[in-house]
């Protein structure tokens, strides 16, 4: 008998103790995935919820109404055809088309999922129709407007595809958020999806190789692990043999001698490729993954797709070098590409994306506000501060010159990563960077698809980027409150 009791202890224990897991895990469960279940289409209790609670407003940062729903039920956006394509992949429409857009992942407030006991029974005896929670977002949505006014006007980039975020790299907050091209979320025709995508949200849901803004990642793992090369000069010959392949430069370069910093305001592939083998792939990878490739983005705000470096092992050094200058199957979004460049401006700390500023409640009251949340330590302040400089002079005497403006310190890095299409080769033009001045700290990240020959990150993306930078300090009051 006495060890019978004690074996039914023992299972008793047993039960309580996976009781307990089960309970946390529940619990952990609906604290990280839980708008993504509210957002699932096949949530009957959503579907029921809907077709009795009016869903609530969207407003920008700056008070301009967003989307809204009318008198007869529908939903509705701006007046302005223009402004509502330039928040149709952040924002999601009524038929639902972008997947993980604001209407949709925040379905939980937006329909009153969060409403408290009281304010249930009040709704119940005033005899009006419920109404969801309203939400003020972080965006500036005029900023989003002439971002895509920016990729218009540019003969390099118009009718171009492509995307671009804007950051504040001090607290996570997405100033802007645009994908091309766009699409009338009142105008959805049957086939609009089958010529550029437009649906696809290619700042978030989009990978692409980031092409040699991923030297930001190698420059800071050499700095890390091979600190003695920040002060030694290399030797471009413009043909680097690894394993039987060649790695040119753009436009078969030959750089010569150049030390660390002059090799990377150049972009110079050589001297990258020689860099990783050198670092070696278990370093450089360490080093991406401290940038958050391979990790599972569980953002509370938004989802993104996850960055990509490669983990076979015995991996040759062509496959290595090629890495150093992103290539090789590393693959980001436009989004995680804006994060590492704030993390350089924000001294090697990394913040998550943050979208959702405010939620108000009906009656007025305010239910929640935005709170910074740090994501990882990407890099030491120490290597954080060498590569500040080293992106300075990036625009200041490199490839991103036309990022630059007088008045403002612009510090970036360009890239042009080369890909397949459809079984086509494609290139893509990027900028990624930030504005080095604590009263506006904000990062951008500018990506173009198929740019055509001869061109380049420098001469497609920054000149988009400056128009952002150049928009940042004219109306500082619509980012900064």
């Amino acid at each position: 008998m006495k060890r019978q009791r004690i074996l039914f202890k023992c299972l008793a224990f047993l039960f309580f103790g996976l009781f307990l897991i089960l309970t946390l895990y529940g619990g952990y469960s609906v604290a990280t995935y839980g708008n993504r279940w509210f957002s699932s289409n096949k949530n009957p209790r959503v579907r029921a919820q809907k077709e009795s609670v009016i869903a609530g407003d969207i407003y920008d940062r700056n008070g301009v109404l967003l989307a809204t729903t009318d008198e007869n039920g529908n939903r509705v956006y701006q007046a302005s055809e223009q402004a509502r394509r330039a928040v149709v992949h952040l924002l999601g429409d009524s038929q639902r088309n972008v997947a993980n857009g604001v209407e949709s992942f925040q379905t939980a407030y937006l329909y009153g999922f969060h409403s408290s006991f009281g304010e249930l029974l009040g709704d119940f005896f005033s005899g009006t129709a419920r109404r969801g929670d309203n939400l003020y977002l972080t965006i500036d949505s005029r900023l989003c407007q002439r971002m895509i006014e920016s990729y218009q006007n540019h003969s390099s980039t118009s009718g171009k595809s492509g995307a671009a975020v804007v950051m504040n790299y001090l607290t996570g907050e997405i100033l802007a958020e645009i994908s091309l091209p766009t699409f009338d979320p009142l105008q959805v025709t049957a086939g609009v999806d089958a010529d550029g995508e437009p649906f696809w949200n290619r700042a978030t849901q989009s990978v692409y190789p980031p092409g040699s803004t991923f030297k930001i990642v190698t420059a800071a793992s050499a700095l890390k692990y091979l600190p003695e090369l920040a002060e030694e000069e290399f030797e471009c010959t413009g043909d680097l043999q690894l394993n039987g392949h060649t790695i040119h430069d753009y436009g078969n370069t030959v750089h010569g001698r150049l030390d660390l910093k002059e090799a990377f305001s150049v972009s110079c592939n050589n001297i990258f490729a020689a860099l990783a083998v050198e670092l070696t792939d278990a370093r450089l990878r360490q080093t991406a993954e401290n940038f958050g490739f391979n990790d599972n983005f569980l953002f509370k705000d938004m989802v993104v797709e996850n960055s990509r470096y490669p983990v076979r092992s015995g991996r040759s050094d062509y496959e290595v070098g090629a890495s150093g200058f992103g290539q090789s199957s590393i693959a980001a979004s436009p989004m995680h590409m804006c994060m590492v460049a704030a993390a350089v401006g924000a001294d090697g700390v990394m913040q998550e994306p943050i979208l959702l500023r405010e939620v108000q409640a009906p009656s007025g009251a305010t239910r929640m506000t935005w709170e910074s949340r740090v994501y990882r330590k990407a890099m030491e302040a120490d290597i954080a501060a060498v590569m500040q400089n080293y992106m300075r002079y990036v625009v200041t005497s490199g490839t991103g010159s036309r990022a630059g403006t007088r008045s403002m310190i612009i510090c970036g890095k360009t890239g042009t990563a080369e890909s397949t299409l459809k079984g086509k080769p494609v290139n893509y033009g990027w900028f990624v960077g930030y504005v080095d001045d604590p009263a506006l700290p904000f990062a951008v990240s500018i990506l173009v698809e198929n740019i055509d020959d001869g061109q380049g990150g420098g001469s497609t993306a920054a000149p988009i980027a400056r128009d952002i930078f150049q928009y940042l300090m004219d109306y500082p009051e619509r980012v900064t409150q």
